[in-house]
């Protein structure tokens, strides 16, 4: 299994960095910005070359262009290669991903079964998805007997195809593709990080390289313990991409506004977008933010020739990654089976009753925790003790808002959220506070159904780890009492909202606990719903988890994860003891 692992890794990093590192070399960027551009853009291609090969029907062969030229791209240009990795960010940045991936397929190691909350059957979805690739299926398959293809975008699925293709294809392959493919979600936001790290407002001049790697180290340690992000990384889903793609977005939308910003920020943030919207829709209420608040702020420059030029070449190139995907859907599911067969529209709920309220309703409930307000828990109800107390927060750290954050994070940013605004002129504050609104509402508002318990986990992933990104660089000017109370909380958070999800998972504590001559599938039924609804998919197709055939009891991976959490803490202290002392 550990040889195995290591050449999936090795196949899916090696192609994820070289793909595109002819392209991301050429660009006039900054060493760890042409190394995540690399990595995003290389998976825009990846999909690209396996979408080709499916919409034309060409040979499964075809696919090992991608490696092949992955390959062919870092030899040919390793000179630049090299000068890149010797670049310090860039070997914090590298390092930290190594962490954190190798952190979330940790976790991944322990599920037997998925379970939290409602969550159930997205992860099947998925994986007929990918197979439907693979096999070239009917255009009329309903995935989870319910969803058209055109419900959800293709490019995750096609990626992670793509590499089962060229590996071997069975669920657990299948698993870490896609947790991979999650974890990569930190490199823009690390990127941002180091934007925002020692700033008097939300910009400024880049930071110096000593002081990156403890920004870097820092949010590596915020990721690791931070509920939302573990969670999803681990869930066979297609959020995380999406939200990795909205980060760069995002960072790219910054540079274009900078004093002197890189010809290509303008073409980047537009890819960035579309490839956000073809791993995901969630990303659509980003995608209208950031292009509503690219045309106002360059609305003042619309007599200059060249913005326009830059905003249209983008705006073209944005267009013709989205096209073969919507081209090919229209021609064959036409325009109501193109934009109106997403879950979001098909519910009932989006067709009846009074939507306004709903909004509202589905608002206060993303904002205000569960426990605060009167609910229908049947959602949860179950006769498993553990369960129960995992749902408890698993509801809480997927669903609220303001907790999506971490239990004292969210205060620390509110804080240092305000501190960075005063500095700010009484505009920017204007314009950040009514794009963080405009977001927030608008990502609850896309929502069809009504929802009593939440909805941050659909469209807010990405804000929850702006977030954290910006919290990493506040850390060197926060005072002592701040950062003791961000490690207190962050610990709670680590053992109520990952410890605690994963054991459950794992059925770890049903067995350890259980008394003696307990019927162990008298524990296992005794979880929600959703969770029975999960395992009896896992048993009913004979799949095969990680956690199946990893030779390792719960026990030592506990251990194992442990001590990994330790190293990243390490690695924090070594880089602050490295790092000059921030100004005051």
């Amino acid at each position: 299994m550990l040889f195995e692992l290591t050449a999936l890794l090795l196949l899916v990093g090696m192609t994820t960095v070289g793909l595109a590192w002819p392209l991301a070399t050429r660009l006039a960027l900054a060493p760890a910005e042409k190394f995540v551009v690399s990595a995003i853009l290389s998976l825009l291609g990846v999909f690209l070359l396996g979408w080709l090969t499916y919409a034309a029907a060409l040979p499964a062969t075809t696919l090992w262009l991608a490696p092949v030229l992955a390959v062919s791209g870092l030899f040919f240009n390793r000179r630049s290669l090299a000068a890149t990795i010797l670049d310090p960010t860039v070997r914090a940045l590298l390092l930290a991903q190594l962490l954190v991936t190798a952190w979330c397929l940790g976790w991944l190691s322990l599920v037997a079964s998925y379970s939290g909350g409602g969550w159930a059957a997205d992860w099947f979805e998925h994986w007929e998805r990918a197979r439907f690739f693979l096999e070239h299926g009917p255009l009329d398959q309903r995935f989870l007997g319910s969803y058209a293809l055109p419900a959800r975008p293709p490019l995750a699925n096609i990626v992670t195809a793509t590499f089962l293709a060229l590996t071997h294809i069975d669920f657990a392959h299948y698993q870490i593709i896609s947790t991979f493919l999650a974890s990569l979600a930190f490199l823009p936001a690390a990127l941002l990080a180091r934007r925002f790290h020692l700033r008097p407002g939300f910009d400024g001049p880049p930071a110096r390289p000593e002081t990156s790697a403890l920004v870097i180290a820092l949010l590596a340690v915020f990721f690791a313990v931070n509920p939302l992000f573990v969670q999803n990384a681990t869930f066979a889903w297609t959020k995380l991409p999406a939200a990795a793609c909205v980060l760069l977005a995002f960072y790219f939308f910054l540079r274009a506004h900078d004093p002197a910003p890189p010809r290509a920020a303008p073409v980047l943030f537009a890819v960035s977008l579309a490839t956000a919207l073809l791993a995901h829709y969630s990303a659509g209420p980003a995608a209208v933010v950031l292009s509503s608040a690219w045309l106002f702020l360059g609305w003042s420059r619309r007599r200059d020739a060249a913005w326009w030029r830059s905003t249209l070449t983008a705006a073209l190139v944005g267009a013709l990654i989205l096209a073969p995907w919507f081209a090919w859907s229209l021609a064959h599911y036409g325009a109501a089976g193109t934009f109106l067969s997403n879950s979001s529209v098909q519910s009932p709920d989006a067709r009846s009753g009074n939507q306004l309220l709903k909004i509202l309703l589905n608002l206060r409930d993303t904002l205000v925790p569960h426990f605060l307000r009167p609910l229908d828990d049947a959602l949860i109800t179950q006769r498993n003790s553990w369960g129960a107390a995992r749902d408890f927060f698993f509801q809480l750290y997927q669903l609220n808002l303001p907790l999506a954050f971490g239990s004292v994070a969210v205060f620390a940013l509110a804080r240092e959220a305000c501190r960075a605004a005063r500095t700010n002129s009484p505009a920017g504050r204007r314009g950040w506070t009514l794009a963080l609104a405009a977001l927030v509402l608008l990502s609850v508002a896309v929502q069809g159904e009504r929802d009593h318990w939440g909805l941050t986990q659909i469209c807010l992933q990405s804000l929850v780890l702006l977030g954290l990104a910006f919290l990493a660089a506040r850390w060197p000017i926060l005072t002592r009492r701040w950062r003791l109370a961000l490690i207190i909380g962050a610990t709670f958070d680590f053992l109520a909202g990952i410890a605690l999800h994963f054991a459950a998972q794992n059925f770890a504590l049903d067995r350890w606990f259980a008394p003696a001559g307990t019927d162990p599938a008298a524990t296992y039924t005794g979880y929600n719903a959703a969770a029975l609804m999960n395992l009896a998919a896992k048993l009913q197709h004979h799949l095969t988890f990680v956690a199946d055939r990893s030779p390792q009891p719960p026990t030592v991976i506990f251990v194992n994860l442990t001590a990994l959490l330790v190293f990243l803490i390490t690695r924090v202290r070594i880089a602050a003891r490295s790092a000059p002392p921030p100004p005051r």
